[in-house]
């Protein structure tokens, strides 16, 4: 039960940190652009990022992927940046937080519009970061993007 209290005072403080980057305006100076949400905090909006333009601000960030490494109808897991990509249809990309709601494991596959957790089988739909299935109450964070020419980058 410890292990859990670390977690969430560690995420609500990510939280916290996010939610103050936000609203100063302060762009990605320090933050690293998305939080995890406890099961019972409310989430954030997700990134609508499609067309090349980028949810809330412009590029410069660290590259990710080509948009043709990121399947449509399908996704991408980035683990040491513990960002998920996906494409819930062609040229719309989204990005979410790779850190399940549930219990703070990370996320590991993108399968059959989902992502999945592999700790308790929870399931959050590419299009949007909802729950689709298991254990988990809230939807993955959003993680903000930036998408030029064929580039997609952490904004």
């Amino acid at each position: 039960m410890g292990d859990t209290t670390r977690r969430r005072t560690v995420l609500a403080a990510g939280a916290a940190t996010l939610a103050g980057t936000v609203l100063s305006g302060c762009g990605n100076e320090g933050g690293d652009g998305y939080g995890a949400a406890a099961d019972n905090a409310p989430a954030a909006p997700p990134a609508d990022t499609a067309g090349g333009a980028a949810a809330g601000g412009g590029g410069g960030g660290k590259t990710l992927a080509q948009t043709s490494e990121i399947p449509v109808g399908g996704g991408k897991v980035f683990k040491d940046q513990k960002v998920v990509v996906t494409q819930p249809t062609a040229g719309q990309f989204k990005a979410f937080s790779a850190t399940c709601t549930h219990q703070g494991c990370s996320v590991a596959t993108v399968t059959e519009g989902n992502i999945v957790c592999p700790c308790h089988q929870s399931l959050f739909k590419i299009s949007d970061g909802t729950v689709a299935g298991g254990p988990a109450k809230s939807p993955l964070a959003a993680a903000k993007i930036a998408v030029e020419g064929n580039k997609i980058t952490l904004a």
